[in-house]
């Protein structure tokens, strides 16, 4: 079943760097995307979503990743969630300052369904906001429950 922008389900954005947080908050905002985002800060927050999932708590509709975070790092994350017998199905894109091969190949390796060099300026920040609102919740036909 395709979801629409009343989806109630969440888009989980998980970055650790304040400013970067607030600037990625204030393009999501721009676009007018009417799903709730929720932030985790560290590897290890989104970790513990897991076991809240498990426990009825909803399932994010896409997770936007970084992959330098404390704690637990984003590759971490990025295994756990895709080795997850119910939730490897949710669609994470990488959105990270590295733009190394390496760091490329590694996500995609792990499971990875897109990777996206964060933008330098704001206004380039507000166009990828509406190219993920595009593609991942107007074009895309996500699993309606993982």
């Amino acid at each position: 079943m395709k979801f629409d922008m009343t989806s109630e389900r969440p888009i989980l954005l998980v970055e650790d760097t304040p400013l970067d947080l607030d600037l990625a908050l204030r393009a999501f905002k721009k676009t007018q995307l009417t799903n709730p985002i929720e932030v985790a800060r560290d590897g290890e927050e989104v970790l513990a979503m897991i076991t809240e999932w498990d426990h009825g708590r909803p399932l994010p509709l896409i997770i936007i990743l970084d992959l330098k975070l404390p704690k637990i790092n984003g590759f971490e994350v990025l295994r756990a969630i895709k080795q997850h017998q119910a939730y490897h199905v949710i669609p994470i894109i990488v959105m990270t300052s590295s733009a190394e091969d390496k760091d490329i190949r590694a996500a995609y390796k792990l499971g990875a369904n897109s990777y996206i060099t964060k933008p330098v300026s704001f206004t380039k920040l507000i166009a990828l906001a509406k190219e993920i609102e595009a593609y991942w919740l107007k074009t895309t036909t996500l699993p309606r429950n993982p």
